[in-house]
């Protein structure tokens, strides 16, 4: 018998205004986004480096060199680069889908865990149900950060194995 695959269900209008917030909004990414068709426009037209550099100043962990190699793609030396370049460089798309994707899972594990520090202690930690993997290591890869979503979802619903 062939095994099915689920698919993910598309983001929800919360979701999206969640991570749109998360990323500096109207203030960084300068116009509206509210589908994830509107999603997807941004990501391929290149999410400004302003939205990443929002979440690197808003977010502890990001701050360190390793985290940001690993979760987004992008070394720390980049980033202070595009600091002096200003406004106009945008991101790879690339780079783009996955400080979204980084941005979506950090909100969503803020809401599970009631804040953001928690949920970015959570990333940081070893979890027994991604076989003893810090959750921020497997952010490197599409595969990787669904497995993220999927054991977040989980723990949601008080299924942690």
């Amino acid at each position: 018998m062939a095994e099915v695959a689920l698919m993910e269900p598309a983001p929800t209008e919360h979701d999206i205004a969640r991570t749109y917030a998360l990323l500096g909004g109207r203030g960084t990414i300068r116009r509206p986004v509210r589908t994830s068709l509107e999603v997807h426009d941004l990501l391929v037209t290149g999410l400004p480096s302003l939205a990443l550099l929002h979440l690197a100043g808003e977010v502890g962990s990001l701050g360190t060199k390793d985290a940001l190699d690993k979760a987004i793609g992008i070394s720390l030396r980049t980033l202070q680069r595009r600091r002096k370049d200003g406004e106009g460089t945008v991101l790879s798309i690339e780079q783009g889908n996955r400080t979204w994707k980084f941005a979506e899972i950090l909100g969503r594990a803020s809401e599970i865990f009631g804040s953001q520090d928690e949920a970015e202690a959570w990333l940081a930690r070893p979890a027994i149900g991604l076989d003893q993997r810090r959750p921020i290591d497997l952010m490197a890869t599409t595969v990787g950060a669904g497995a993220v979503e999927d054991y977040l979802t989980r723990i949601e619903y008080g299924v942690h194995a």
